[in-house]
This record gives C-alpha cells, structure tokens and sequence, in this order.
C-alpha cells in the first residue's frame, strides 16, 4: 500500500500559478502510472496529467499549462500550475499504482477566482 499526501492547494487568481505536491510513503521509483486526477463539484473526476514509464499524459484542457514532473530522490510528484482559469476549481487527487493496486491521496482544494 501506498499512502500519498497532497499539498499545495488554496485560491488563486486566474491568470496565476500554483504547485502541487504530491508526498508519497515510499519509493516514487515503483509506482507506475503516478499522476494528476482533478475533481470539481458536480462532474466526475478527470484525468489531468499522469507519468507512465517515463512518458508523460495530459488532459487537453491543461496542455501548454500544467507542468507534472517527479523527485525520485524525495519521493515527490509535482503538479506546476500556470496560466490558471476559473475553471481549473476543484479538488486535485494524486493517484498511484503500485503492483497493480491504486492508492489515492486525501486531495487539496485549488480555487481560482476570476
């Protein structure tokens, strides 16, 4: 079992930037897909960038924007958010697999206002 921690979260203003963090018990090196999921109120949660033996995935409605990348050395994903809008608000979960089984993290809230 893999227990993931995200922080980072809060309320930004469109146009600007965040950083998520995604904290992981163990060895980020095993876990493969690890990645970006992103809830908002009243929709479905929906992939937005995911890293799967070394290739990376975006949604394209983050495309040119978000930025995920990972420290192995610190055992940490990372979600670089620029460019904002509105419509970015929900909640972001980090999602790992780990010899088949996913774990998810408790999830942080972004806003962002226009």
């Amino acid at each position: 079992q893999v227990q993931l921690v995200e922080s980072g979260g809060g309320l930004v203003q469109a146009g600007g930037s965040l950083r998520l963090s995604c904290a992981a018990s163990g060895s980020t090196f095993s876990i493969n897909p690890i990645g970006w999921y992103r809830q908002a109120p009243g929709k479905q949660r929906e992939l937005v960038a995911t890293i799967s033996s070394g290739s990376t995935t975006y949604a394209d409605s983050v495309k040119g924007r978000f930025t995920i990348s990972r420290d192995n050395a610190k055992n940490t994903l990372y979600l670089q958010m620029n460019s904002l809008k509105p419509e970015d608000t929900a909640v972001y979960y980090c999602k790992g697999v780990l010899l088949n089984r996913a774990d998810w993290g408790q999830g942080t809230q972004v806003t962002v206002s226009s």
